[in-house]
């Protein structure tokens, strides 16, 4: 999915596939409550949340209708590393009529953004190495202003079977069908996940299992 010299079209049907299972698996779902929350705690005040590796966008705009429906003044943003996921998101946007934008941000070695109340990751910290994944915690920690979020894969034998079947049966994009394989066996199991919250300084943090055979971490800024 992030190698060099992926076919566009290739991409284009792997992002489908993929919003169909942020759909089933409820991402948005998952990555509701603690914004929400923190939202009805600021009524007077235009939260920003920034959605990392945003894809398809397909999450990003969900959580902006679960805003509306809500009526909660939040404003989204999502960015990707690949131009062709901003296009991506961008035409879902417009065609949806959400009022999100998506910009181009390599989330692994650019500088995050300094001006979002809340920073979004899912389904993208098990794409990563250890090292790579602690660096990346610890620069959400420092630049969210009042919220990290993060909805992702836990490593188990049923989270397998469902990423096998749950890919065939939702796309035939080759490329979901190989990467759902390899996500569950890169993910990180709930230990795994609170070792690295408490080395990124981030030892209040929340961290729960979240159907299916997914987790949630929550952290809130110190005031």
């Amino acid at each position: 999915m992030y190698e060099p010299g992926l076919d566009s079209r290739q991409h284009m049907l792997a992002l489908r596939g993929l919003a169909r299972i942020n759909k089933l698996s409820g991402s948005d779902r998952i990555l509701w409550p603690p914004i929400e929350k923190l939202a009805k705690n600021y009524p007077r005040q235009c939260l920003r949340v920034l959605d990392l590796a945003a894809g398809g966008g397909d999450v990003a705009i969900r959580l902006w209708r679960r805003a509306r429906r809500a009526r909660l003044n939040i404003e989204f943003h999502g960015a990707d590393i690949r131009s062709t996921a901003v296009q991506c998101a961008a035409a879902n946007a417009s065609l949806t009529g959400a009022g999100v934008a998506f910009f181009t941000l390599d989330v692994a070695k650019d500088r995050l953004p300094e001006d979002y109340d809340i920073l979004v990751a899912s389904l993208f910290l098990h794409h990563l190495a250890d090292e790579q994944a602690l660096a990346l915690l610890r620069r959400m920690r420092k630049a969210a202003r009042k919220l990290v979020v993060i909805n992702d894969l836990r490593r188990c034998c049923v989270g397998y079977v469902l990423a096998w079947a749950g890919s065939r049966i939702l796309t035939t994009s080759r490329i979901v069908h190989v990467d759902a394989l390899r996500s569950v066996a890169a993910a990180f199991t709930l230990p795994e996940v609170r070792a690295l919250a408490d080395q990124a300084g981030m030892a209040a943090a929340q961290i729960a299992r979240r159907w299916p055979c997914r987790f949630l971490l929550s952290w809130k800024k110190p005031c």
